[in-house]
């Protein structure tokens, strides 16, 4: 009896998927030849620059034309291109356990129509690990909360596709969250630049989550910040006296929502701006998803408009 599909590898959305890619904006380290530009010089595919011939050089690379105009010995320098490492970080605190259900238990119209927000991160995840393997690039997962709950080394063979689903399938909400710390940690333990996604709602403390994200830029990782939000979260359309209980806390308040939904967005607005300005500011890549696109109609967007830029 053969093994059913993987739940979060649909192939419908990888064959919608499957023209785009994943490539490095700025310089990475590799050991294959791939997609990617790397910061070492080698002789191999784009010319980057000039040095002073030394006795030993290949001929081959002597540029005769530049000799020709200054009689010196220079030669040519091309930029290799390498493959990139990419971990996927992904939240699985308990905040991500949520979906679209009123406070009185019904749910929200249209909310059999979206995903919860940690089935719709693994969802993302597999798709990058997919697109990744696809494209020769080994990728990893991290699963954390306030800790790191499973880490799994980079790899870009096809078996390593299966171990990663294998291990999405098993993720659940965990605990509350806490991001700097495994990102602190994280940042100190890739050594080589890489790409870093992060798949989160960002429910945490803003200012250390703000400076750990300084970090994996100040190492020279890429980030990649995919921001979900349930359209309840967005929309806010309740509208009778409710309880809202805090699920990585378990503090309850009973609001009217009537006389919180202005300044509830208002506050929203101002909490993804910051996270905007801040990762513009620090050369990063923020995405803000809504769980009620269908996530390969997000992804696949994104990843158009990064390889137009």
């Amino acid at each position: 009896m053969s093994k059913a599909p993987f739940k979060y590898l649909d192939p419908k959305a990888m064959a919608r998927l499957g023209k785009l890619s994943l490539v490095a904006r700025g310089v990475v380290e590799g050991y294959m030849t791939g997609l990617h530009r790397s910061p070492y010089k080698g002789f191999s595919v784009e010319f980057a620059e000039h040095r002073m011939y030394v006795p030993g050089d290949p001929l081959k690379h002597i540029d005769w034309r530049s000799f020709a105009r200054t009689e010196r010995l220079h030669v040519k320098q091309f930029e290799d291109e390498t493959n990139l490492r990419c971990y996927v970080l992904l939240d699985a605190s308990a905040s991500m356990a949520y979906r679209g259900e009123a406070p009185s238990g019904g749910l929200l119209k249209g909310a059999k129509a979206h995903l919860g927000k940690l089935d719709y991160a693994c969802y993302l995840a597999a798709s990058l690990a997919y697109l990744m393997i696809h494209q020769q690039d080994p990728v990893g997962l991290v699963v954390f909360d306030r800790q790191i709950r499973q880490y799994i080394a980079p790899r870009a063979n096809p078996e390593h596709l299966r171990v990663l689903m294998d291990a999405l399938e098993k993720v659940k909400a965990g605990e509350k969250t806490s991001m700097a710390g495994p990102f602190h940690e994280l940042a100190e333990t890739i050594k080589k630049r890489a790409l870093i996604v992060i798949v989160s709602d960002l429910y945490d403390e803003e200012t250390e989550l703000l400076r750990a994200l300084r970090h994996f830029r100040h190492r020279k990782h890429e980030v990649l910040l995919l921001h979900l939000l349930d359209p309840s979260e967005v929309e806010f359309p309740f509208s009778r006296l409710s309880e809202f209980r805090d699920l990585e806390t378990g503090e309850r308040v009973q609001v009217d929502p009537r006389f919180v939904r202005d300044e509830y967005l208002k506050q929203l607005e101002a909490y993804c701006g910051k996270f905007k300005k801040a990762c513009a500011e620090a050369g990063a890549d923020y995405c803000r998803i809504n769980t009620a696109v269908p996530y390969d109609e997000a992804l696949g967007r994104y990843l158009a408009l990064r390889m137009r830029a």
